[in-house]
């Protein structure tokens, strides 16, 4: 086993409280076309936002195995998913008309070897395949951006 594919815990919330920190694993999802780099983002459900998928941690599951079954309810990849996070970045998430949390967003990369057209968040999200620097100028979030311009599956080998 590589450093990069370093074992993980599985997560216990059996007592998780939603007071506690909010914490959501993400997968970067990416493939590689005639030599380039390219990065899926999908839209937000509510805001139509460019994103990538994300959500909530869950119970006897690792991050990364979160940040892929994430990957697949909302974007429909299934592919190689690597369990060294990439690095994190913050963001507010709205949870009503009125409400946000502050969230923390630990994201893994998956190398996409399969897309679905049949999903299921398919009705509810649109996907696009994009070059690092494109990709990153249409998300809001600046740590995901810098994530995503500085992202190289290189390091992912070592």
């Amino acid at each position: 086993m590589s450093r990069m594919d370093t074992k993980q815990s599985p997560i216990d919330l059996s007592e998780a409280h939603k007071s506690d920190v909010r914490t959501q694993f993400g997968a970067l999802c990416f493939r590689i076309v005639r030599g380039k780099v390219e990065i899926l983002l999908i839209t937000s459900r509510a805001s139509k936002r460019w994103i990538i998928p994300k959500g909530w941690p869950m119970d006897g599951k690792t991050p990364s195995e979160s940040a892929q079954i994430e990957a697949w309810e909302e974007a429909g990849v299934h592919g190689k998913m690597y369990n060294r996070c990439l690095g994190l970045y913050s963001y507010r998430k709205d949870i009503g008309p009125a409400q946000g949390v502050p969230c923390v967003a630990m994201v893994y990369a998956l190398k996409v070897k399969r897309m679905e057209h049949d999903f299921p968040e398919a009705k509810q999200r649109k996907r696009k395949w994009l070059r690092p620097k494109k990709a990153a100028a249409l998300v809001d979030d600046p740590e995901l951006a810098q994530m995503i311009r500085a992202f190289d599956p290189q390091v992912l080998k070592k």
